[in-house]
């Protein structure tokens, strides 16, 4: 059902000067160099798209003013599709470590200054658990831990191209790691301490690292973890796998004292392997090609073991910058406190605060503990400007009637970055009437782990409005085509109708390719397989016909998102068909997100086999087996008796109407469906809980 009629929400927040902001500044600077007029953030997106695209990246090259040797002679060649993964500044060399701790001189780029990062100025600070073991480091501290460790990793045979890993806390010694790792042009790759060996391993063991870097202990939620028989566990199967590049596991003290490692193979303490260096602490920065990589992340491996995920130098960094300068207005003043474990793509946020000469809060544990008022206490001793949390927090402290603003000082607090999965209506207006100042900035975002950056963001030259995202990012060109088409040339909705997220015109931090032998052919069946020359992302959005604002209706695939944790469809299946054959014919398992939800809802329904029948006892025993098999968060929070499955002419079982449909959506049935008419029957489960009251039916309590 056509949409273009929606009405416009209510309107939340505005920018108090928006003249002042240094996007409005660089709108105008374009505007004397180009010619042009543009007036709005609408008109600068779409010069930023546009047929002169490489006129809004010439411009931006210049604004963000990166550390770099060598020249271009265009930002893109914008003839070559984007699958063809055009080079982008072709012909300048630069380095991720050195950006972050250096500026450049304003007459020689390639000269080093220490402009708002000078020695004695705060760079980091650390925070564990509940507000305890504060410390802080310098700008001058971090480079000579830096320049020390990379000296290290030199001495041990660590060159460009050799994959560095990590499995550990938001840490001083996480963050050097990263930033020696990137120095020497090598590749970083890290895992939070909570994953399972298994996950772990899945990683590692594709990527092939010469050195993995672990924590000795772990703390979260008030519990005290050993991590040494891990590290072990981690080092026997990187053996058995015969990852013959590894050679020995780096482990960092948790505490003041270090854990003992006998018995542990092929680990070193940290301070020994420092003792590499010989005491050298000057740091050395090579300067690689702008495609060259520097980072590897990792899907969420929900259909097997997860996509190794290769991002550049140049790309990370040009659209940090124009992301942080222009969108954010980011600066010297910035103090960043992220809420993130180091194996999610946020954690790379935490790092590249450093870009601008701001201040990170490195936070590591739980943010509930030892209450939900300690994290948000951190927010106003810290002075912090801007924080990264996600709606699962804002939730929590809405449930708990939490506020904020009278909790503690907000008066630094500039903006609040929401994401990893939807923000909903009720939290956007409960953020403004009830929580937050007024004039802070809540920047609902959407991009993740493909992009290290967002699609959908805010911007200080429009309204923020309930719902979504204000708008896109500037030189992404973002599209919304038509769901129901499977493949072939893909079609453009008009504003007002939900549809899927596509990019048509390459960017700059595309991934550079998926590591592995496969990796070319994954790479481009992740992306461009289902529309030509198209990226295709996976999220089902509306953009909205007056206030252009992106509101992301949930995941377009079968992949699963309650409290923000990620799961497939086909993990529930195979449950299903594994134990459950006899009498369950087949199922279709779909997320339901409905406007006034605060939080998807797991919905699984069962089609019997003839003469079976559905009952509580039947719920009970499919809950059970899947808590079992797979875990407690894979749970259904609701099962139901199905009779036909919608599916193509092809008989593939098709979720996205199905989602729709129970979130509470009108939707036309596509001409591929073989049977549109067993749409009808779940229309009712939009209103589930009446469903359930006729039912005579109570909502399970897992």
């Amino acid at each position: 059902m056509a949409t273009t009629d929606l009405p416009i929400p209510q309107k939340l927040w505005e920018h108090p000067d928006p003249e002042s902001t240094r996007m409005y500044k660089f709108m105008q600077k374009a505007n004397r160099k180009w010619g042009l007029s543009m007036k709005t953030f609408q008109d600068l997106y779409e010069w930023s798209v546009g047929e002169t695209r490489n006129d809004f990246w010439r411009e931006i090259w210049d604004e963000i003013e990166l550390v770099h040797e060598g020249s271009f002679d265009q930002p893109v060649d914008t003839t070559i599709p984007m699958d063809a993964l055009p080079h982008w500044f072709a012909g300048t060399r630069l380095n991720f470590t050195e950006n972050l701790l250096y500026t450049p001189s304003p007459s020689s780029p390639s000269t080093l200054t220490t402009l708002h990062k000078a020695d004695p100025k705060p760079a980091l600070t650390q925070i564990r658990e509940g507000n305890t073991e504060v410390a802080t480091l310098t700008y001058g501290a971090l480079r000579a831990r830096v320049g020390l460790l990379s000296n290290a990793l030199r001495a041990a045979g660590v060159k460009k191209g050799d994959r560095v890993a990590l499995v550990a806390s938001n840490s001083f010694d996480t963050l050097t790691c990263f930033l020696a790792t990137a120095a020497l042009g090598a590749l970083w790759s890290s895992s939070s301490t909570d994953m399972g060996v298994k996950g772990v391993l899945d990683r590692l063991v594709q990527i092939r690292p010469k050195f993995v870097f672990v924590d000795d202990w772990a703390v979260y939620n008030g519990k005290t973890v050993d991590l040494r028989p891990k590290i072990a566990e981690i080092v026997a199967g990187l053996k058995q796998a015969e990852v013959s590049e590894f050679e020995a596991v780096v482990v960092q003290p948790r505490f003041e004292e270090a854990a003992g490692l006998e018995g542990v193979d092929m680990a070193v303490p940290l301070g020994e392997f420092l003792k590499k260096a010989r005491g050298d602490e000057k740091l050395v920065c090579e300067r690689v090609e702008f495609r060259d990589p520097f980072l590897i992340v990792y899907s969420s491996g929900t259909t097997g073991v997860p996509k190794c995920i290769v991002h550049s130098t140049g790309g990370v960094l040009v659209s940090a910058m124009k992301e942080g300068k222009l969108h954010r207005d980011s600066g010297p003043d910035t103090v960043l406190l992220q809420y993130t474990t180091t194996g999610w793509i946020m954690y790379l946020s935490v790092a590249l605060t450093l870009l601008w000469g701001g201040r990170s809060v490195l936070y590591d544990g739980s943010p509930f503990q030892p209450d939900l008022t300690t994290f948000m206490k951190i927010v106003g001793e810290q002075r912090v400007t801007n924080l990264g949390t996600s709606p699962k927090y804002l939730h929590e402290l809405q449930k708990a009637s939490i506020v904020p603003r009278t909790l503690t000082n907000l008066s630094a607090l500039r903006s609040v970055t929401s994401t990893g999965m939807v923000l909903s209506d009720t939290l956007f207006t409960w953020f403004y009437t009830t929580a937050f100042p007024p004039a802070v900035h809540l920047a609902n975002i959407s991009g993740g782990t493909d992009l290290a950056a967002c699609f959908g963001m805010e911007n200080p030259l429009t309204p923020l409005y309930v719902g979504g995202c204000q708008g896109p990012s500037l030189g992404t060109k973002v599209e919304v085509y038509d769901a129901t088409i499977d493949s072939g040339p893909g079609a453009r909705v008009d504003d007002g109708v939900p549809g899927e997220l596509v990019a048509t015109a390459s960017f700059p931090n595309q991934p550079v390719f998926f590591w592995g032998k496969e990796g070319a052919a994954t790479y481009q069946a992740a992306y461009f397989a289902r529309f030509a020359h198209v990226w295709t992302h996976g999220d089902f959005i509306v953009v909205h016909p007056v206030t252009k604002q992106i509101t992301f209706l949930g995941r377009a695939d079968g992949v699963l998102n309650p409290s923000g944790v990620r799961f497939g469809s086909a993990e529930i299946y195979s449950v299903i068909e594994n134990r459950f054959g006899e009498e369950v014919q087949d199922s279709i398992c779909v997320g339901q997100r409905r406007p006034q939800d605060e939080d998807e809802s797991v919905m699984l329904f069962l089609l019997m086999v003839n003469g079976k029948r559905f009952g509580e006892g039947l719920v009970e025993r499919v809950r059970d087996e899947i808590g079992r098999a797979l875990s407690k968060r894979h749970v259904p929070k609701y099962v139901f008796e199905t009779f036909e499955i919608p599916t193509t002419v092809n008989l593939k079982k098709v979720e996205l109407p199905v989602k729709q449909i129970v979130s509470g959506r009108i939707v036309k049935p596509s001409g591929t469906l073989l049977n549109p008419g067993s749409l009808d029957y779940y229309y009712q489960f939009a209103k589930v809980e009446e469903v359930l009251a006729k039912q005579g039916r109570v909502k399970s309590k897992l």
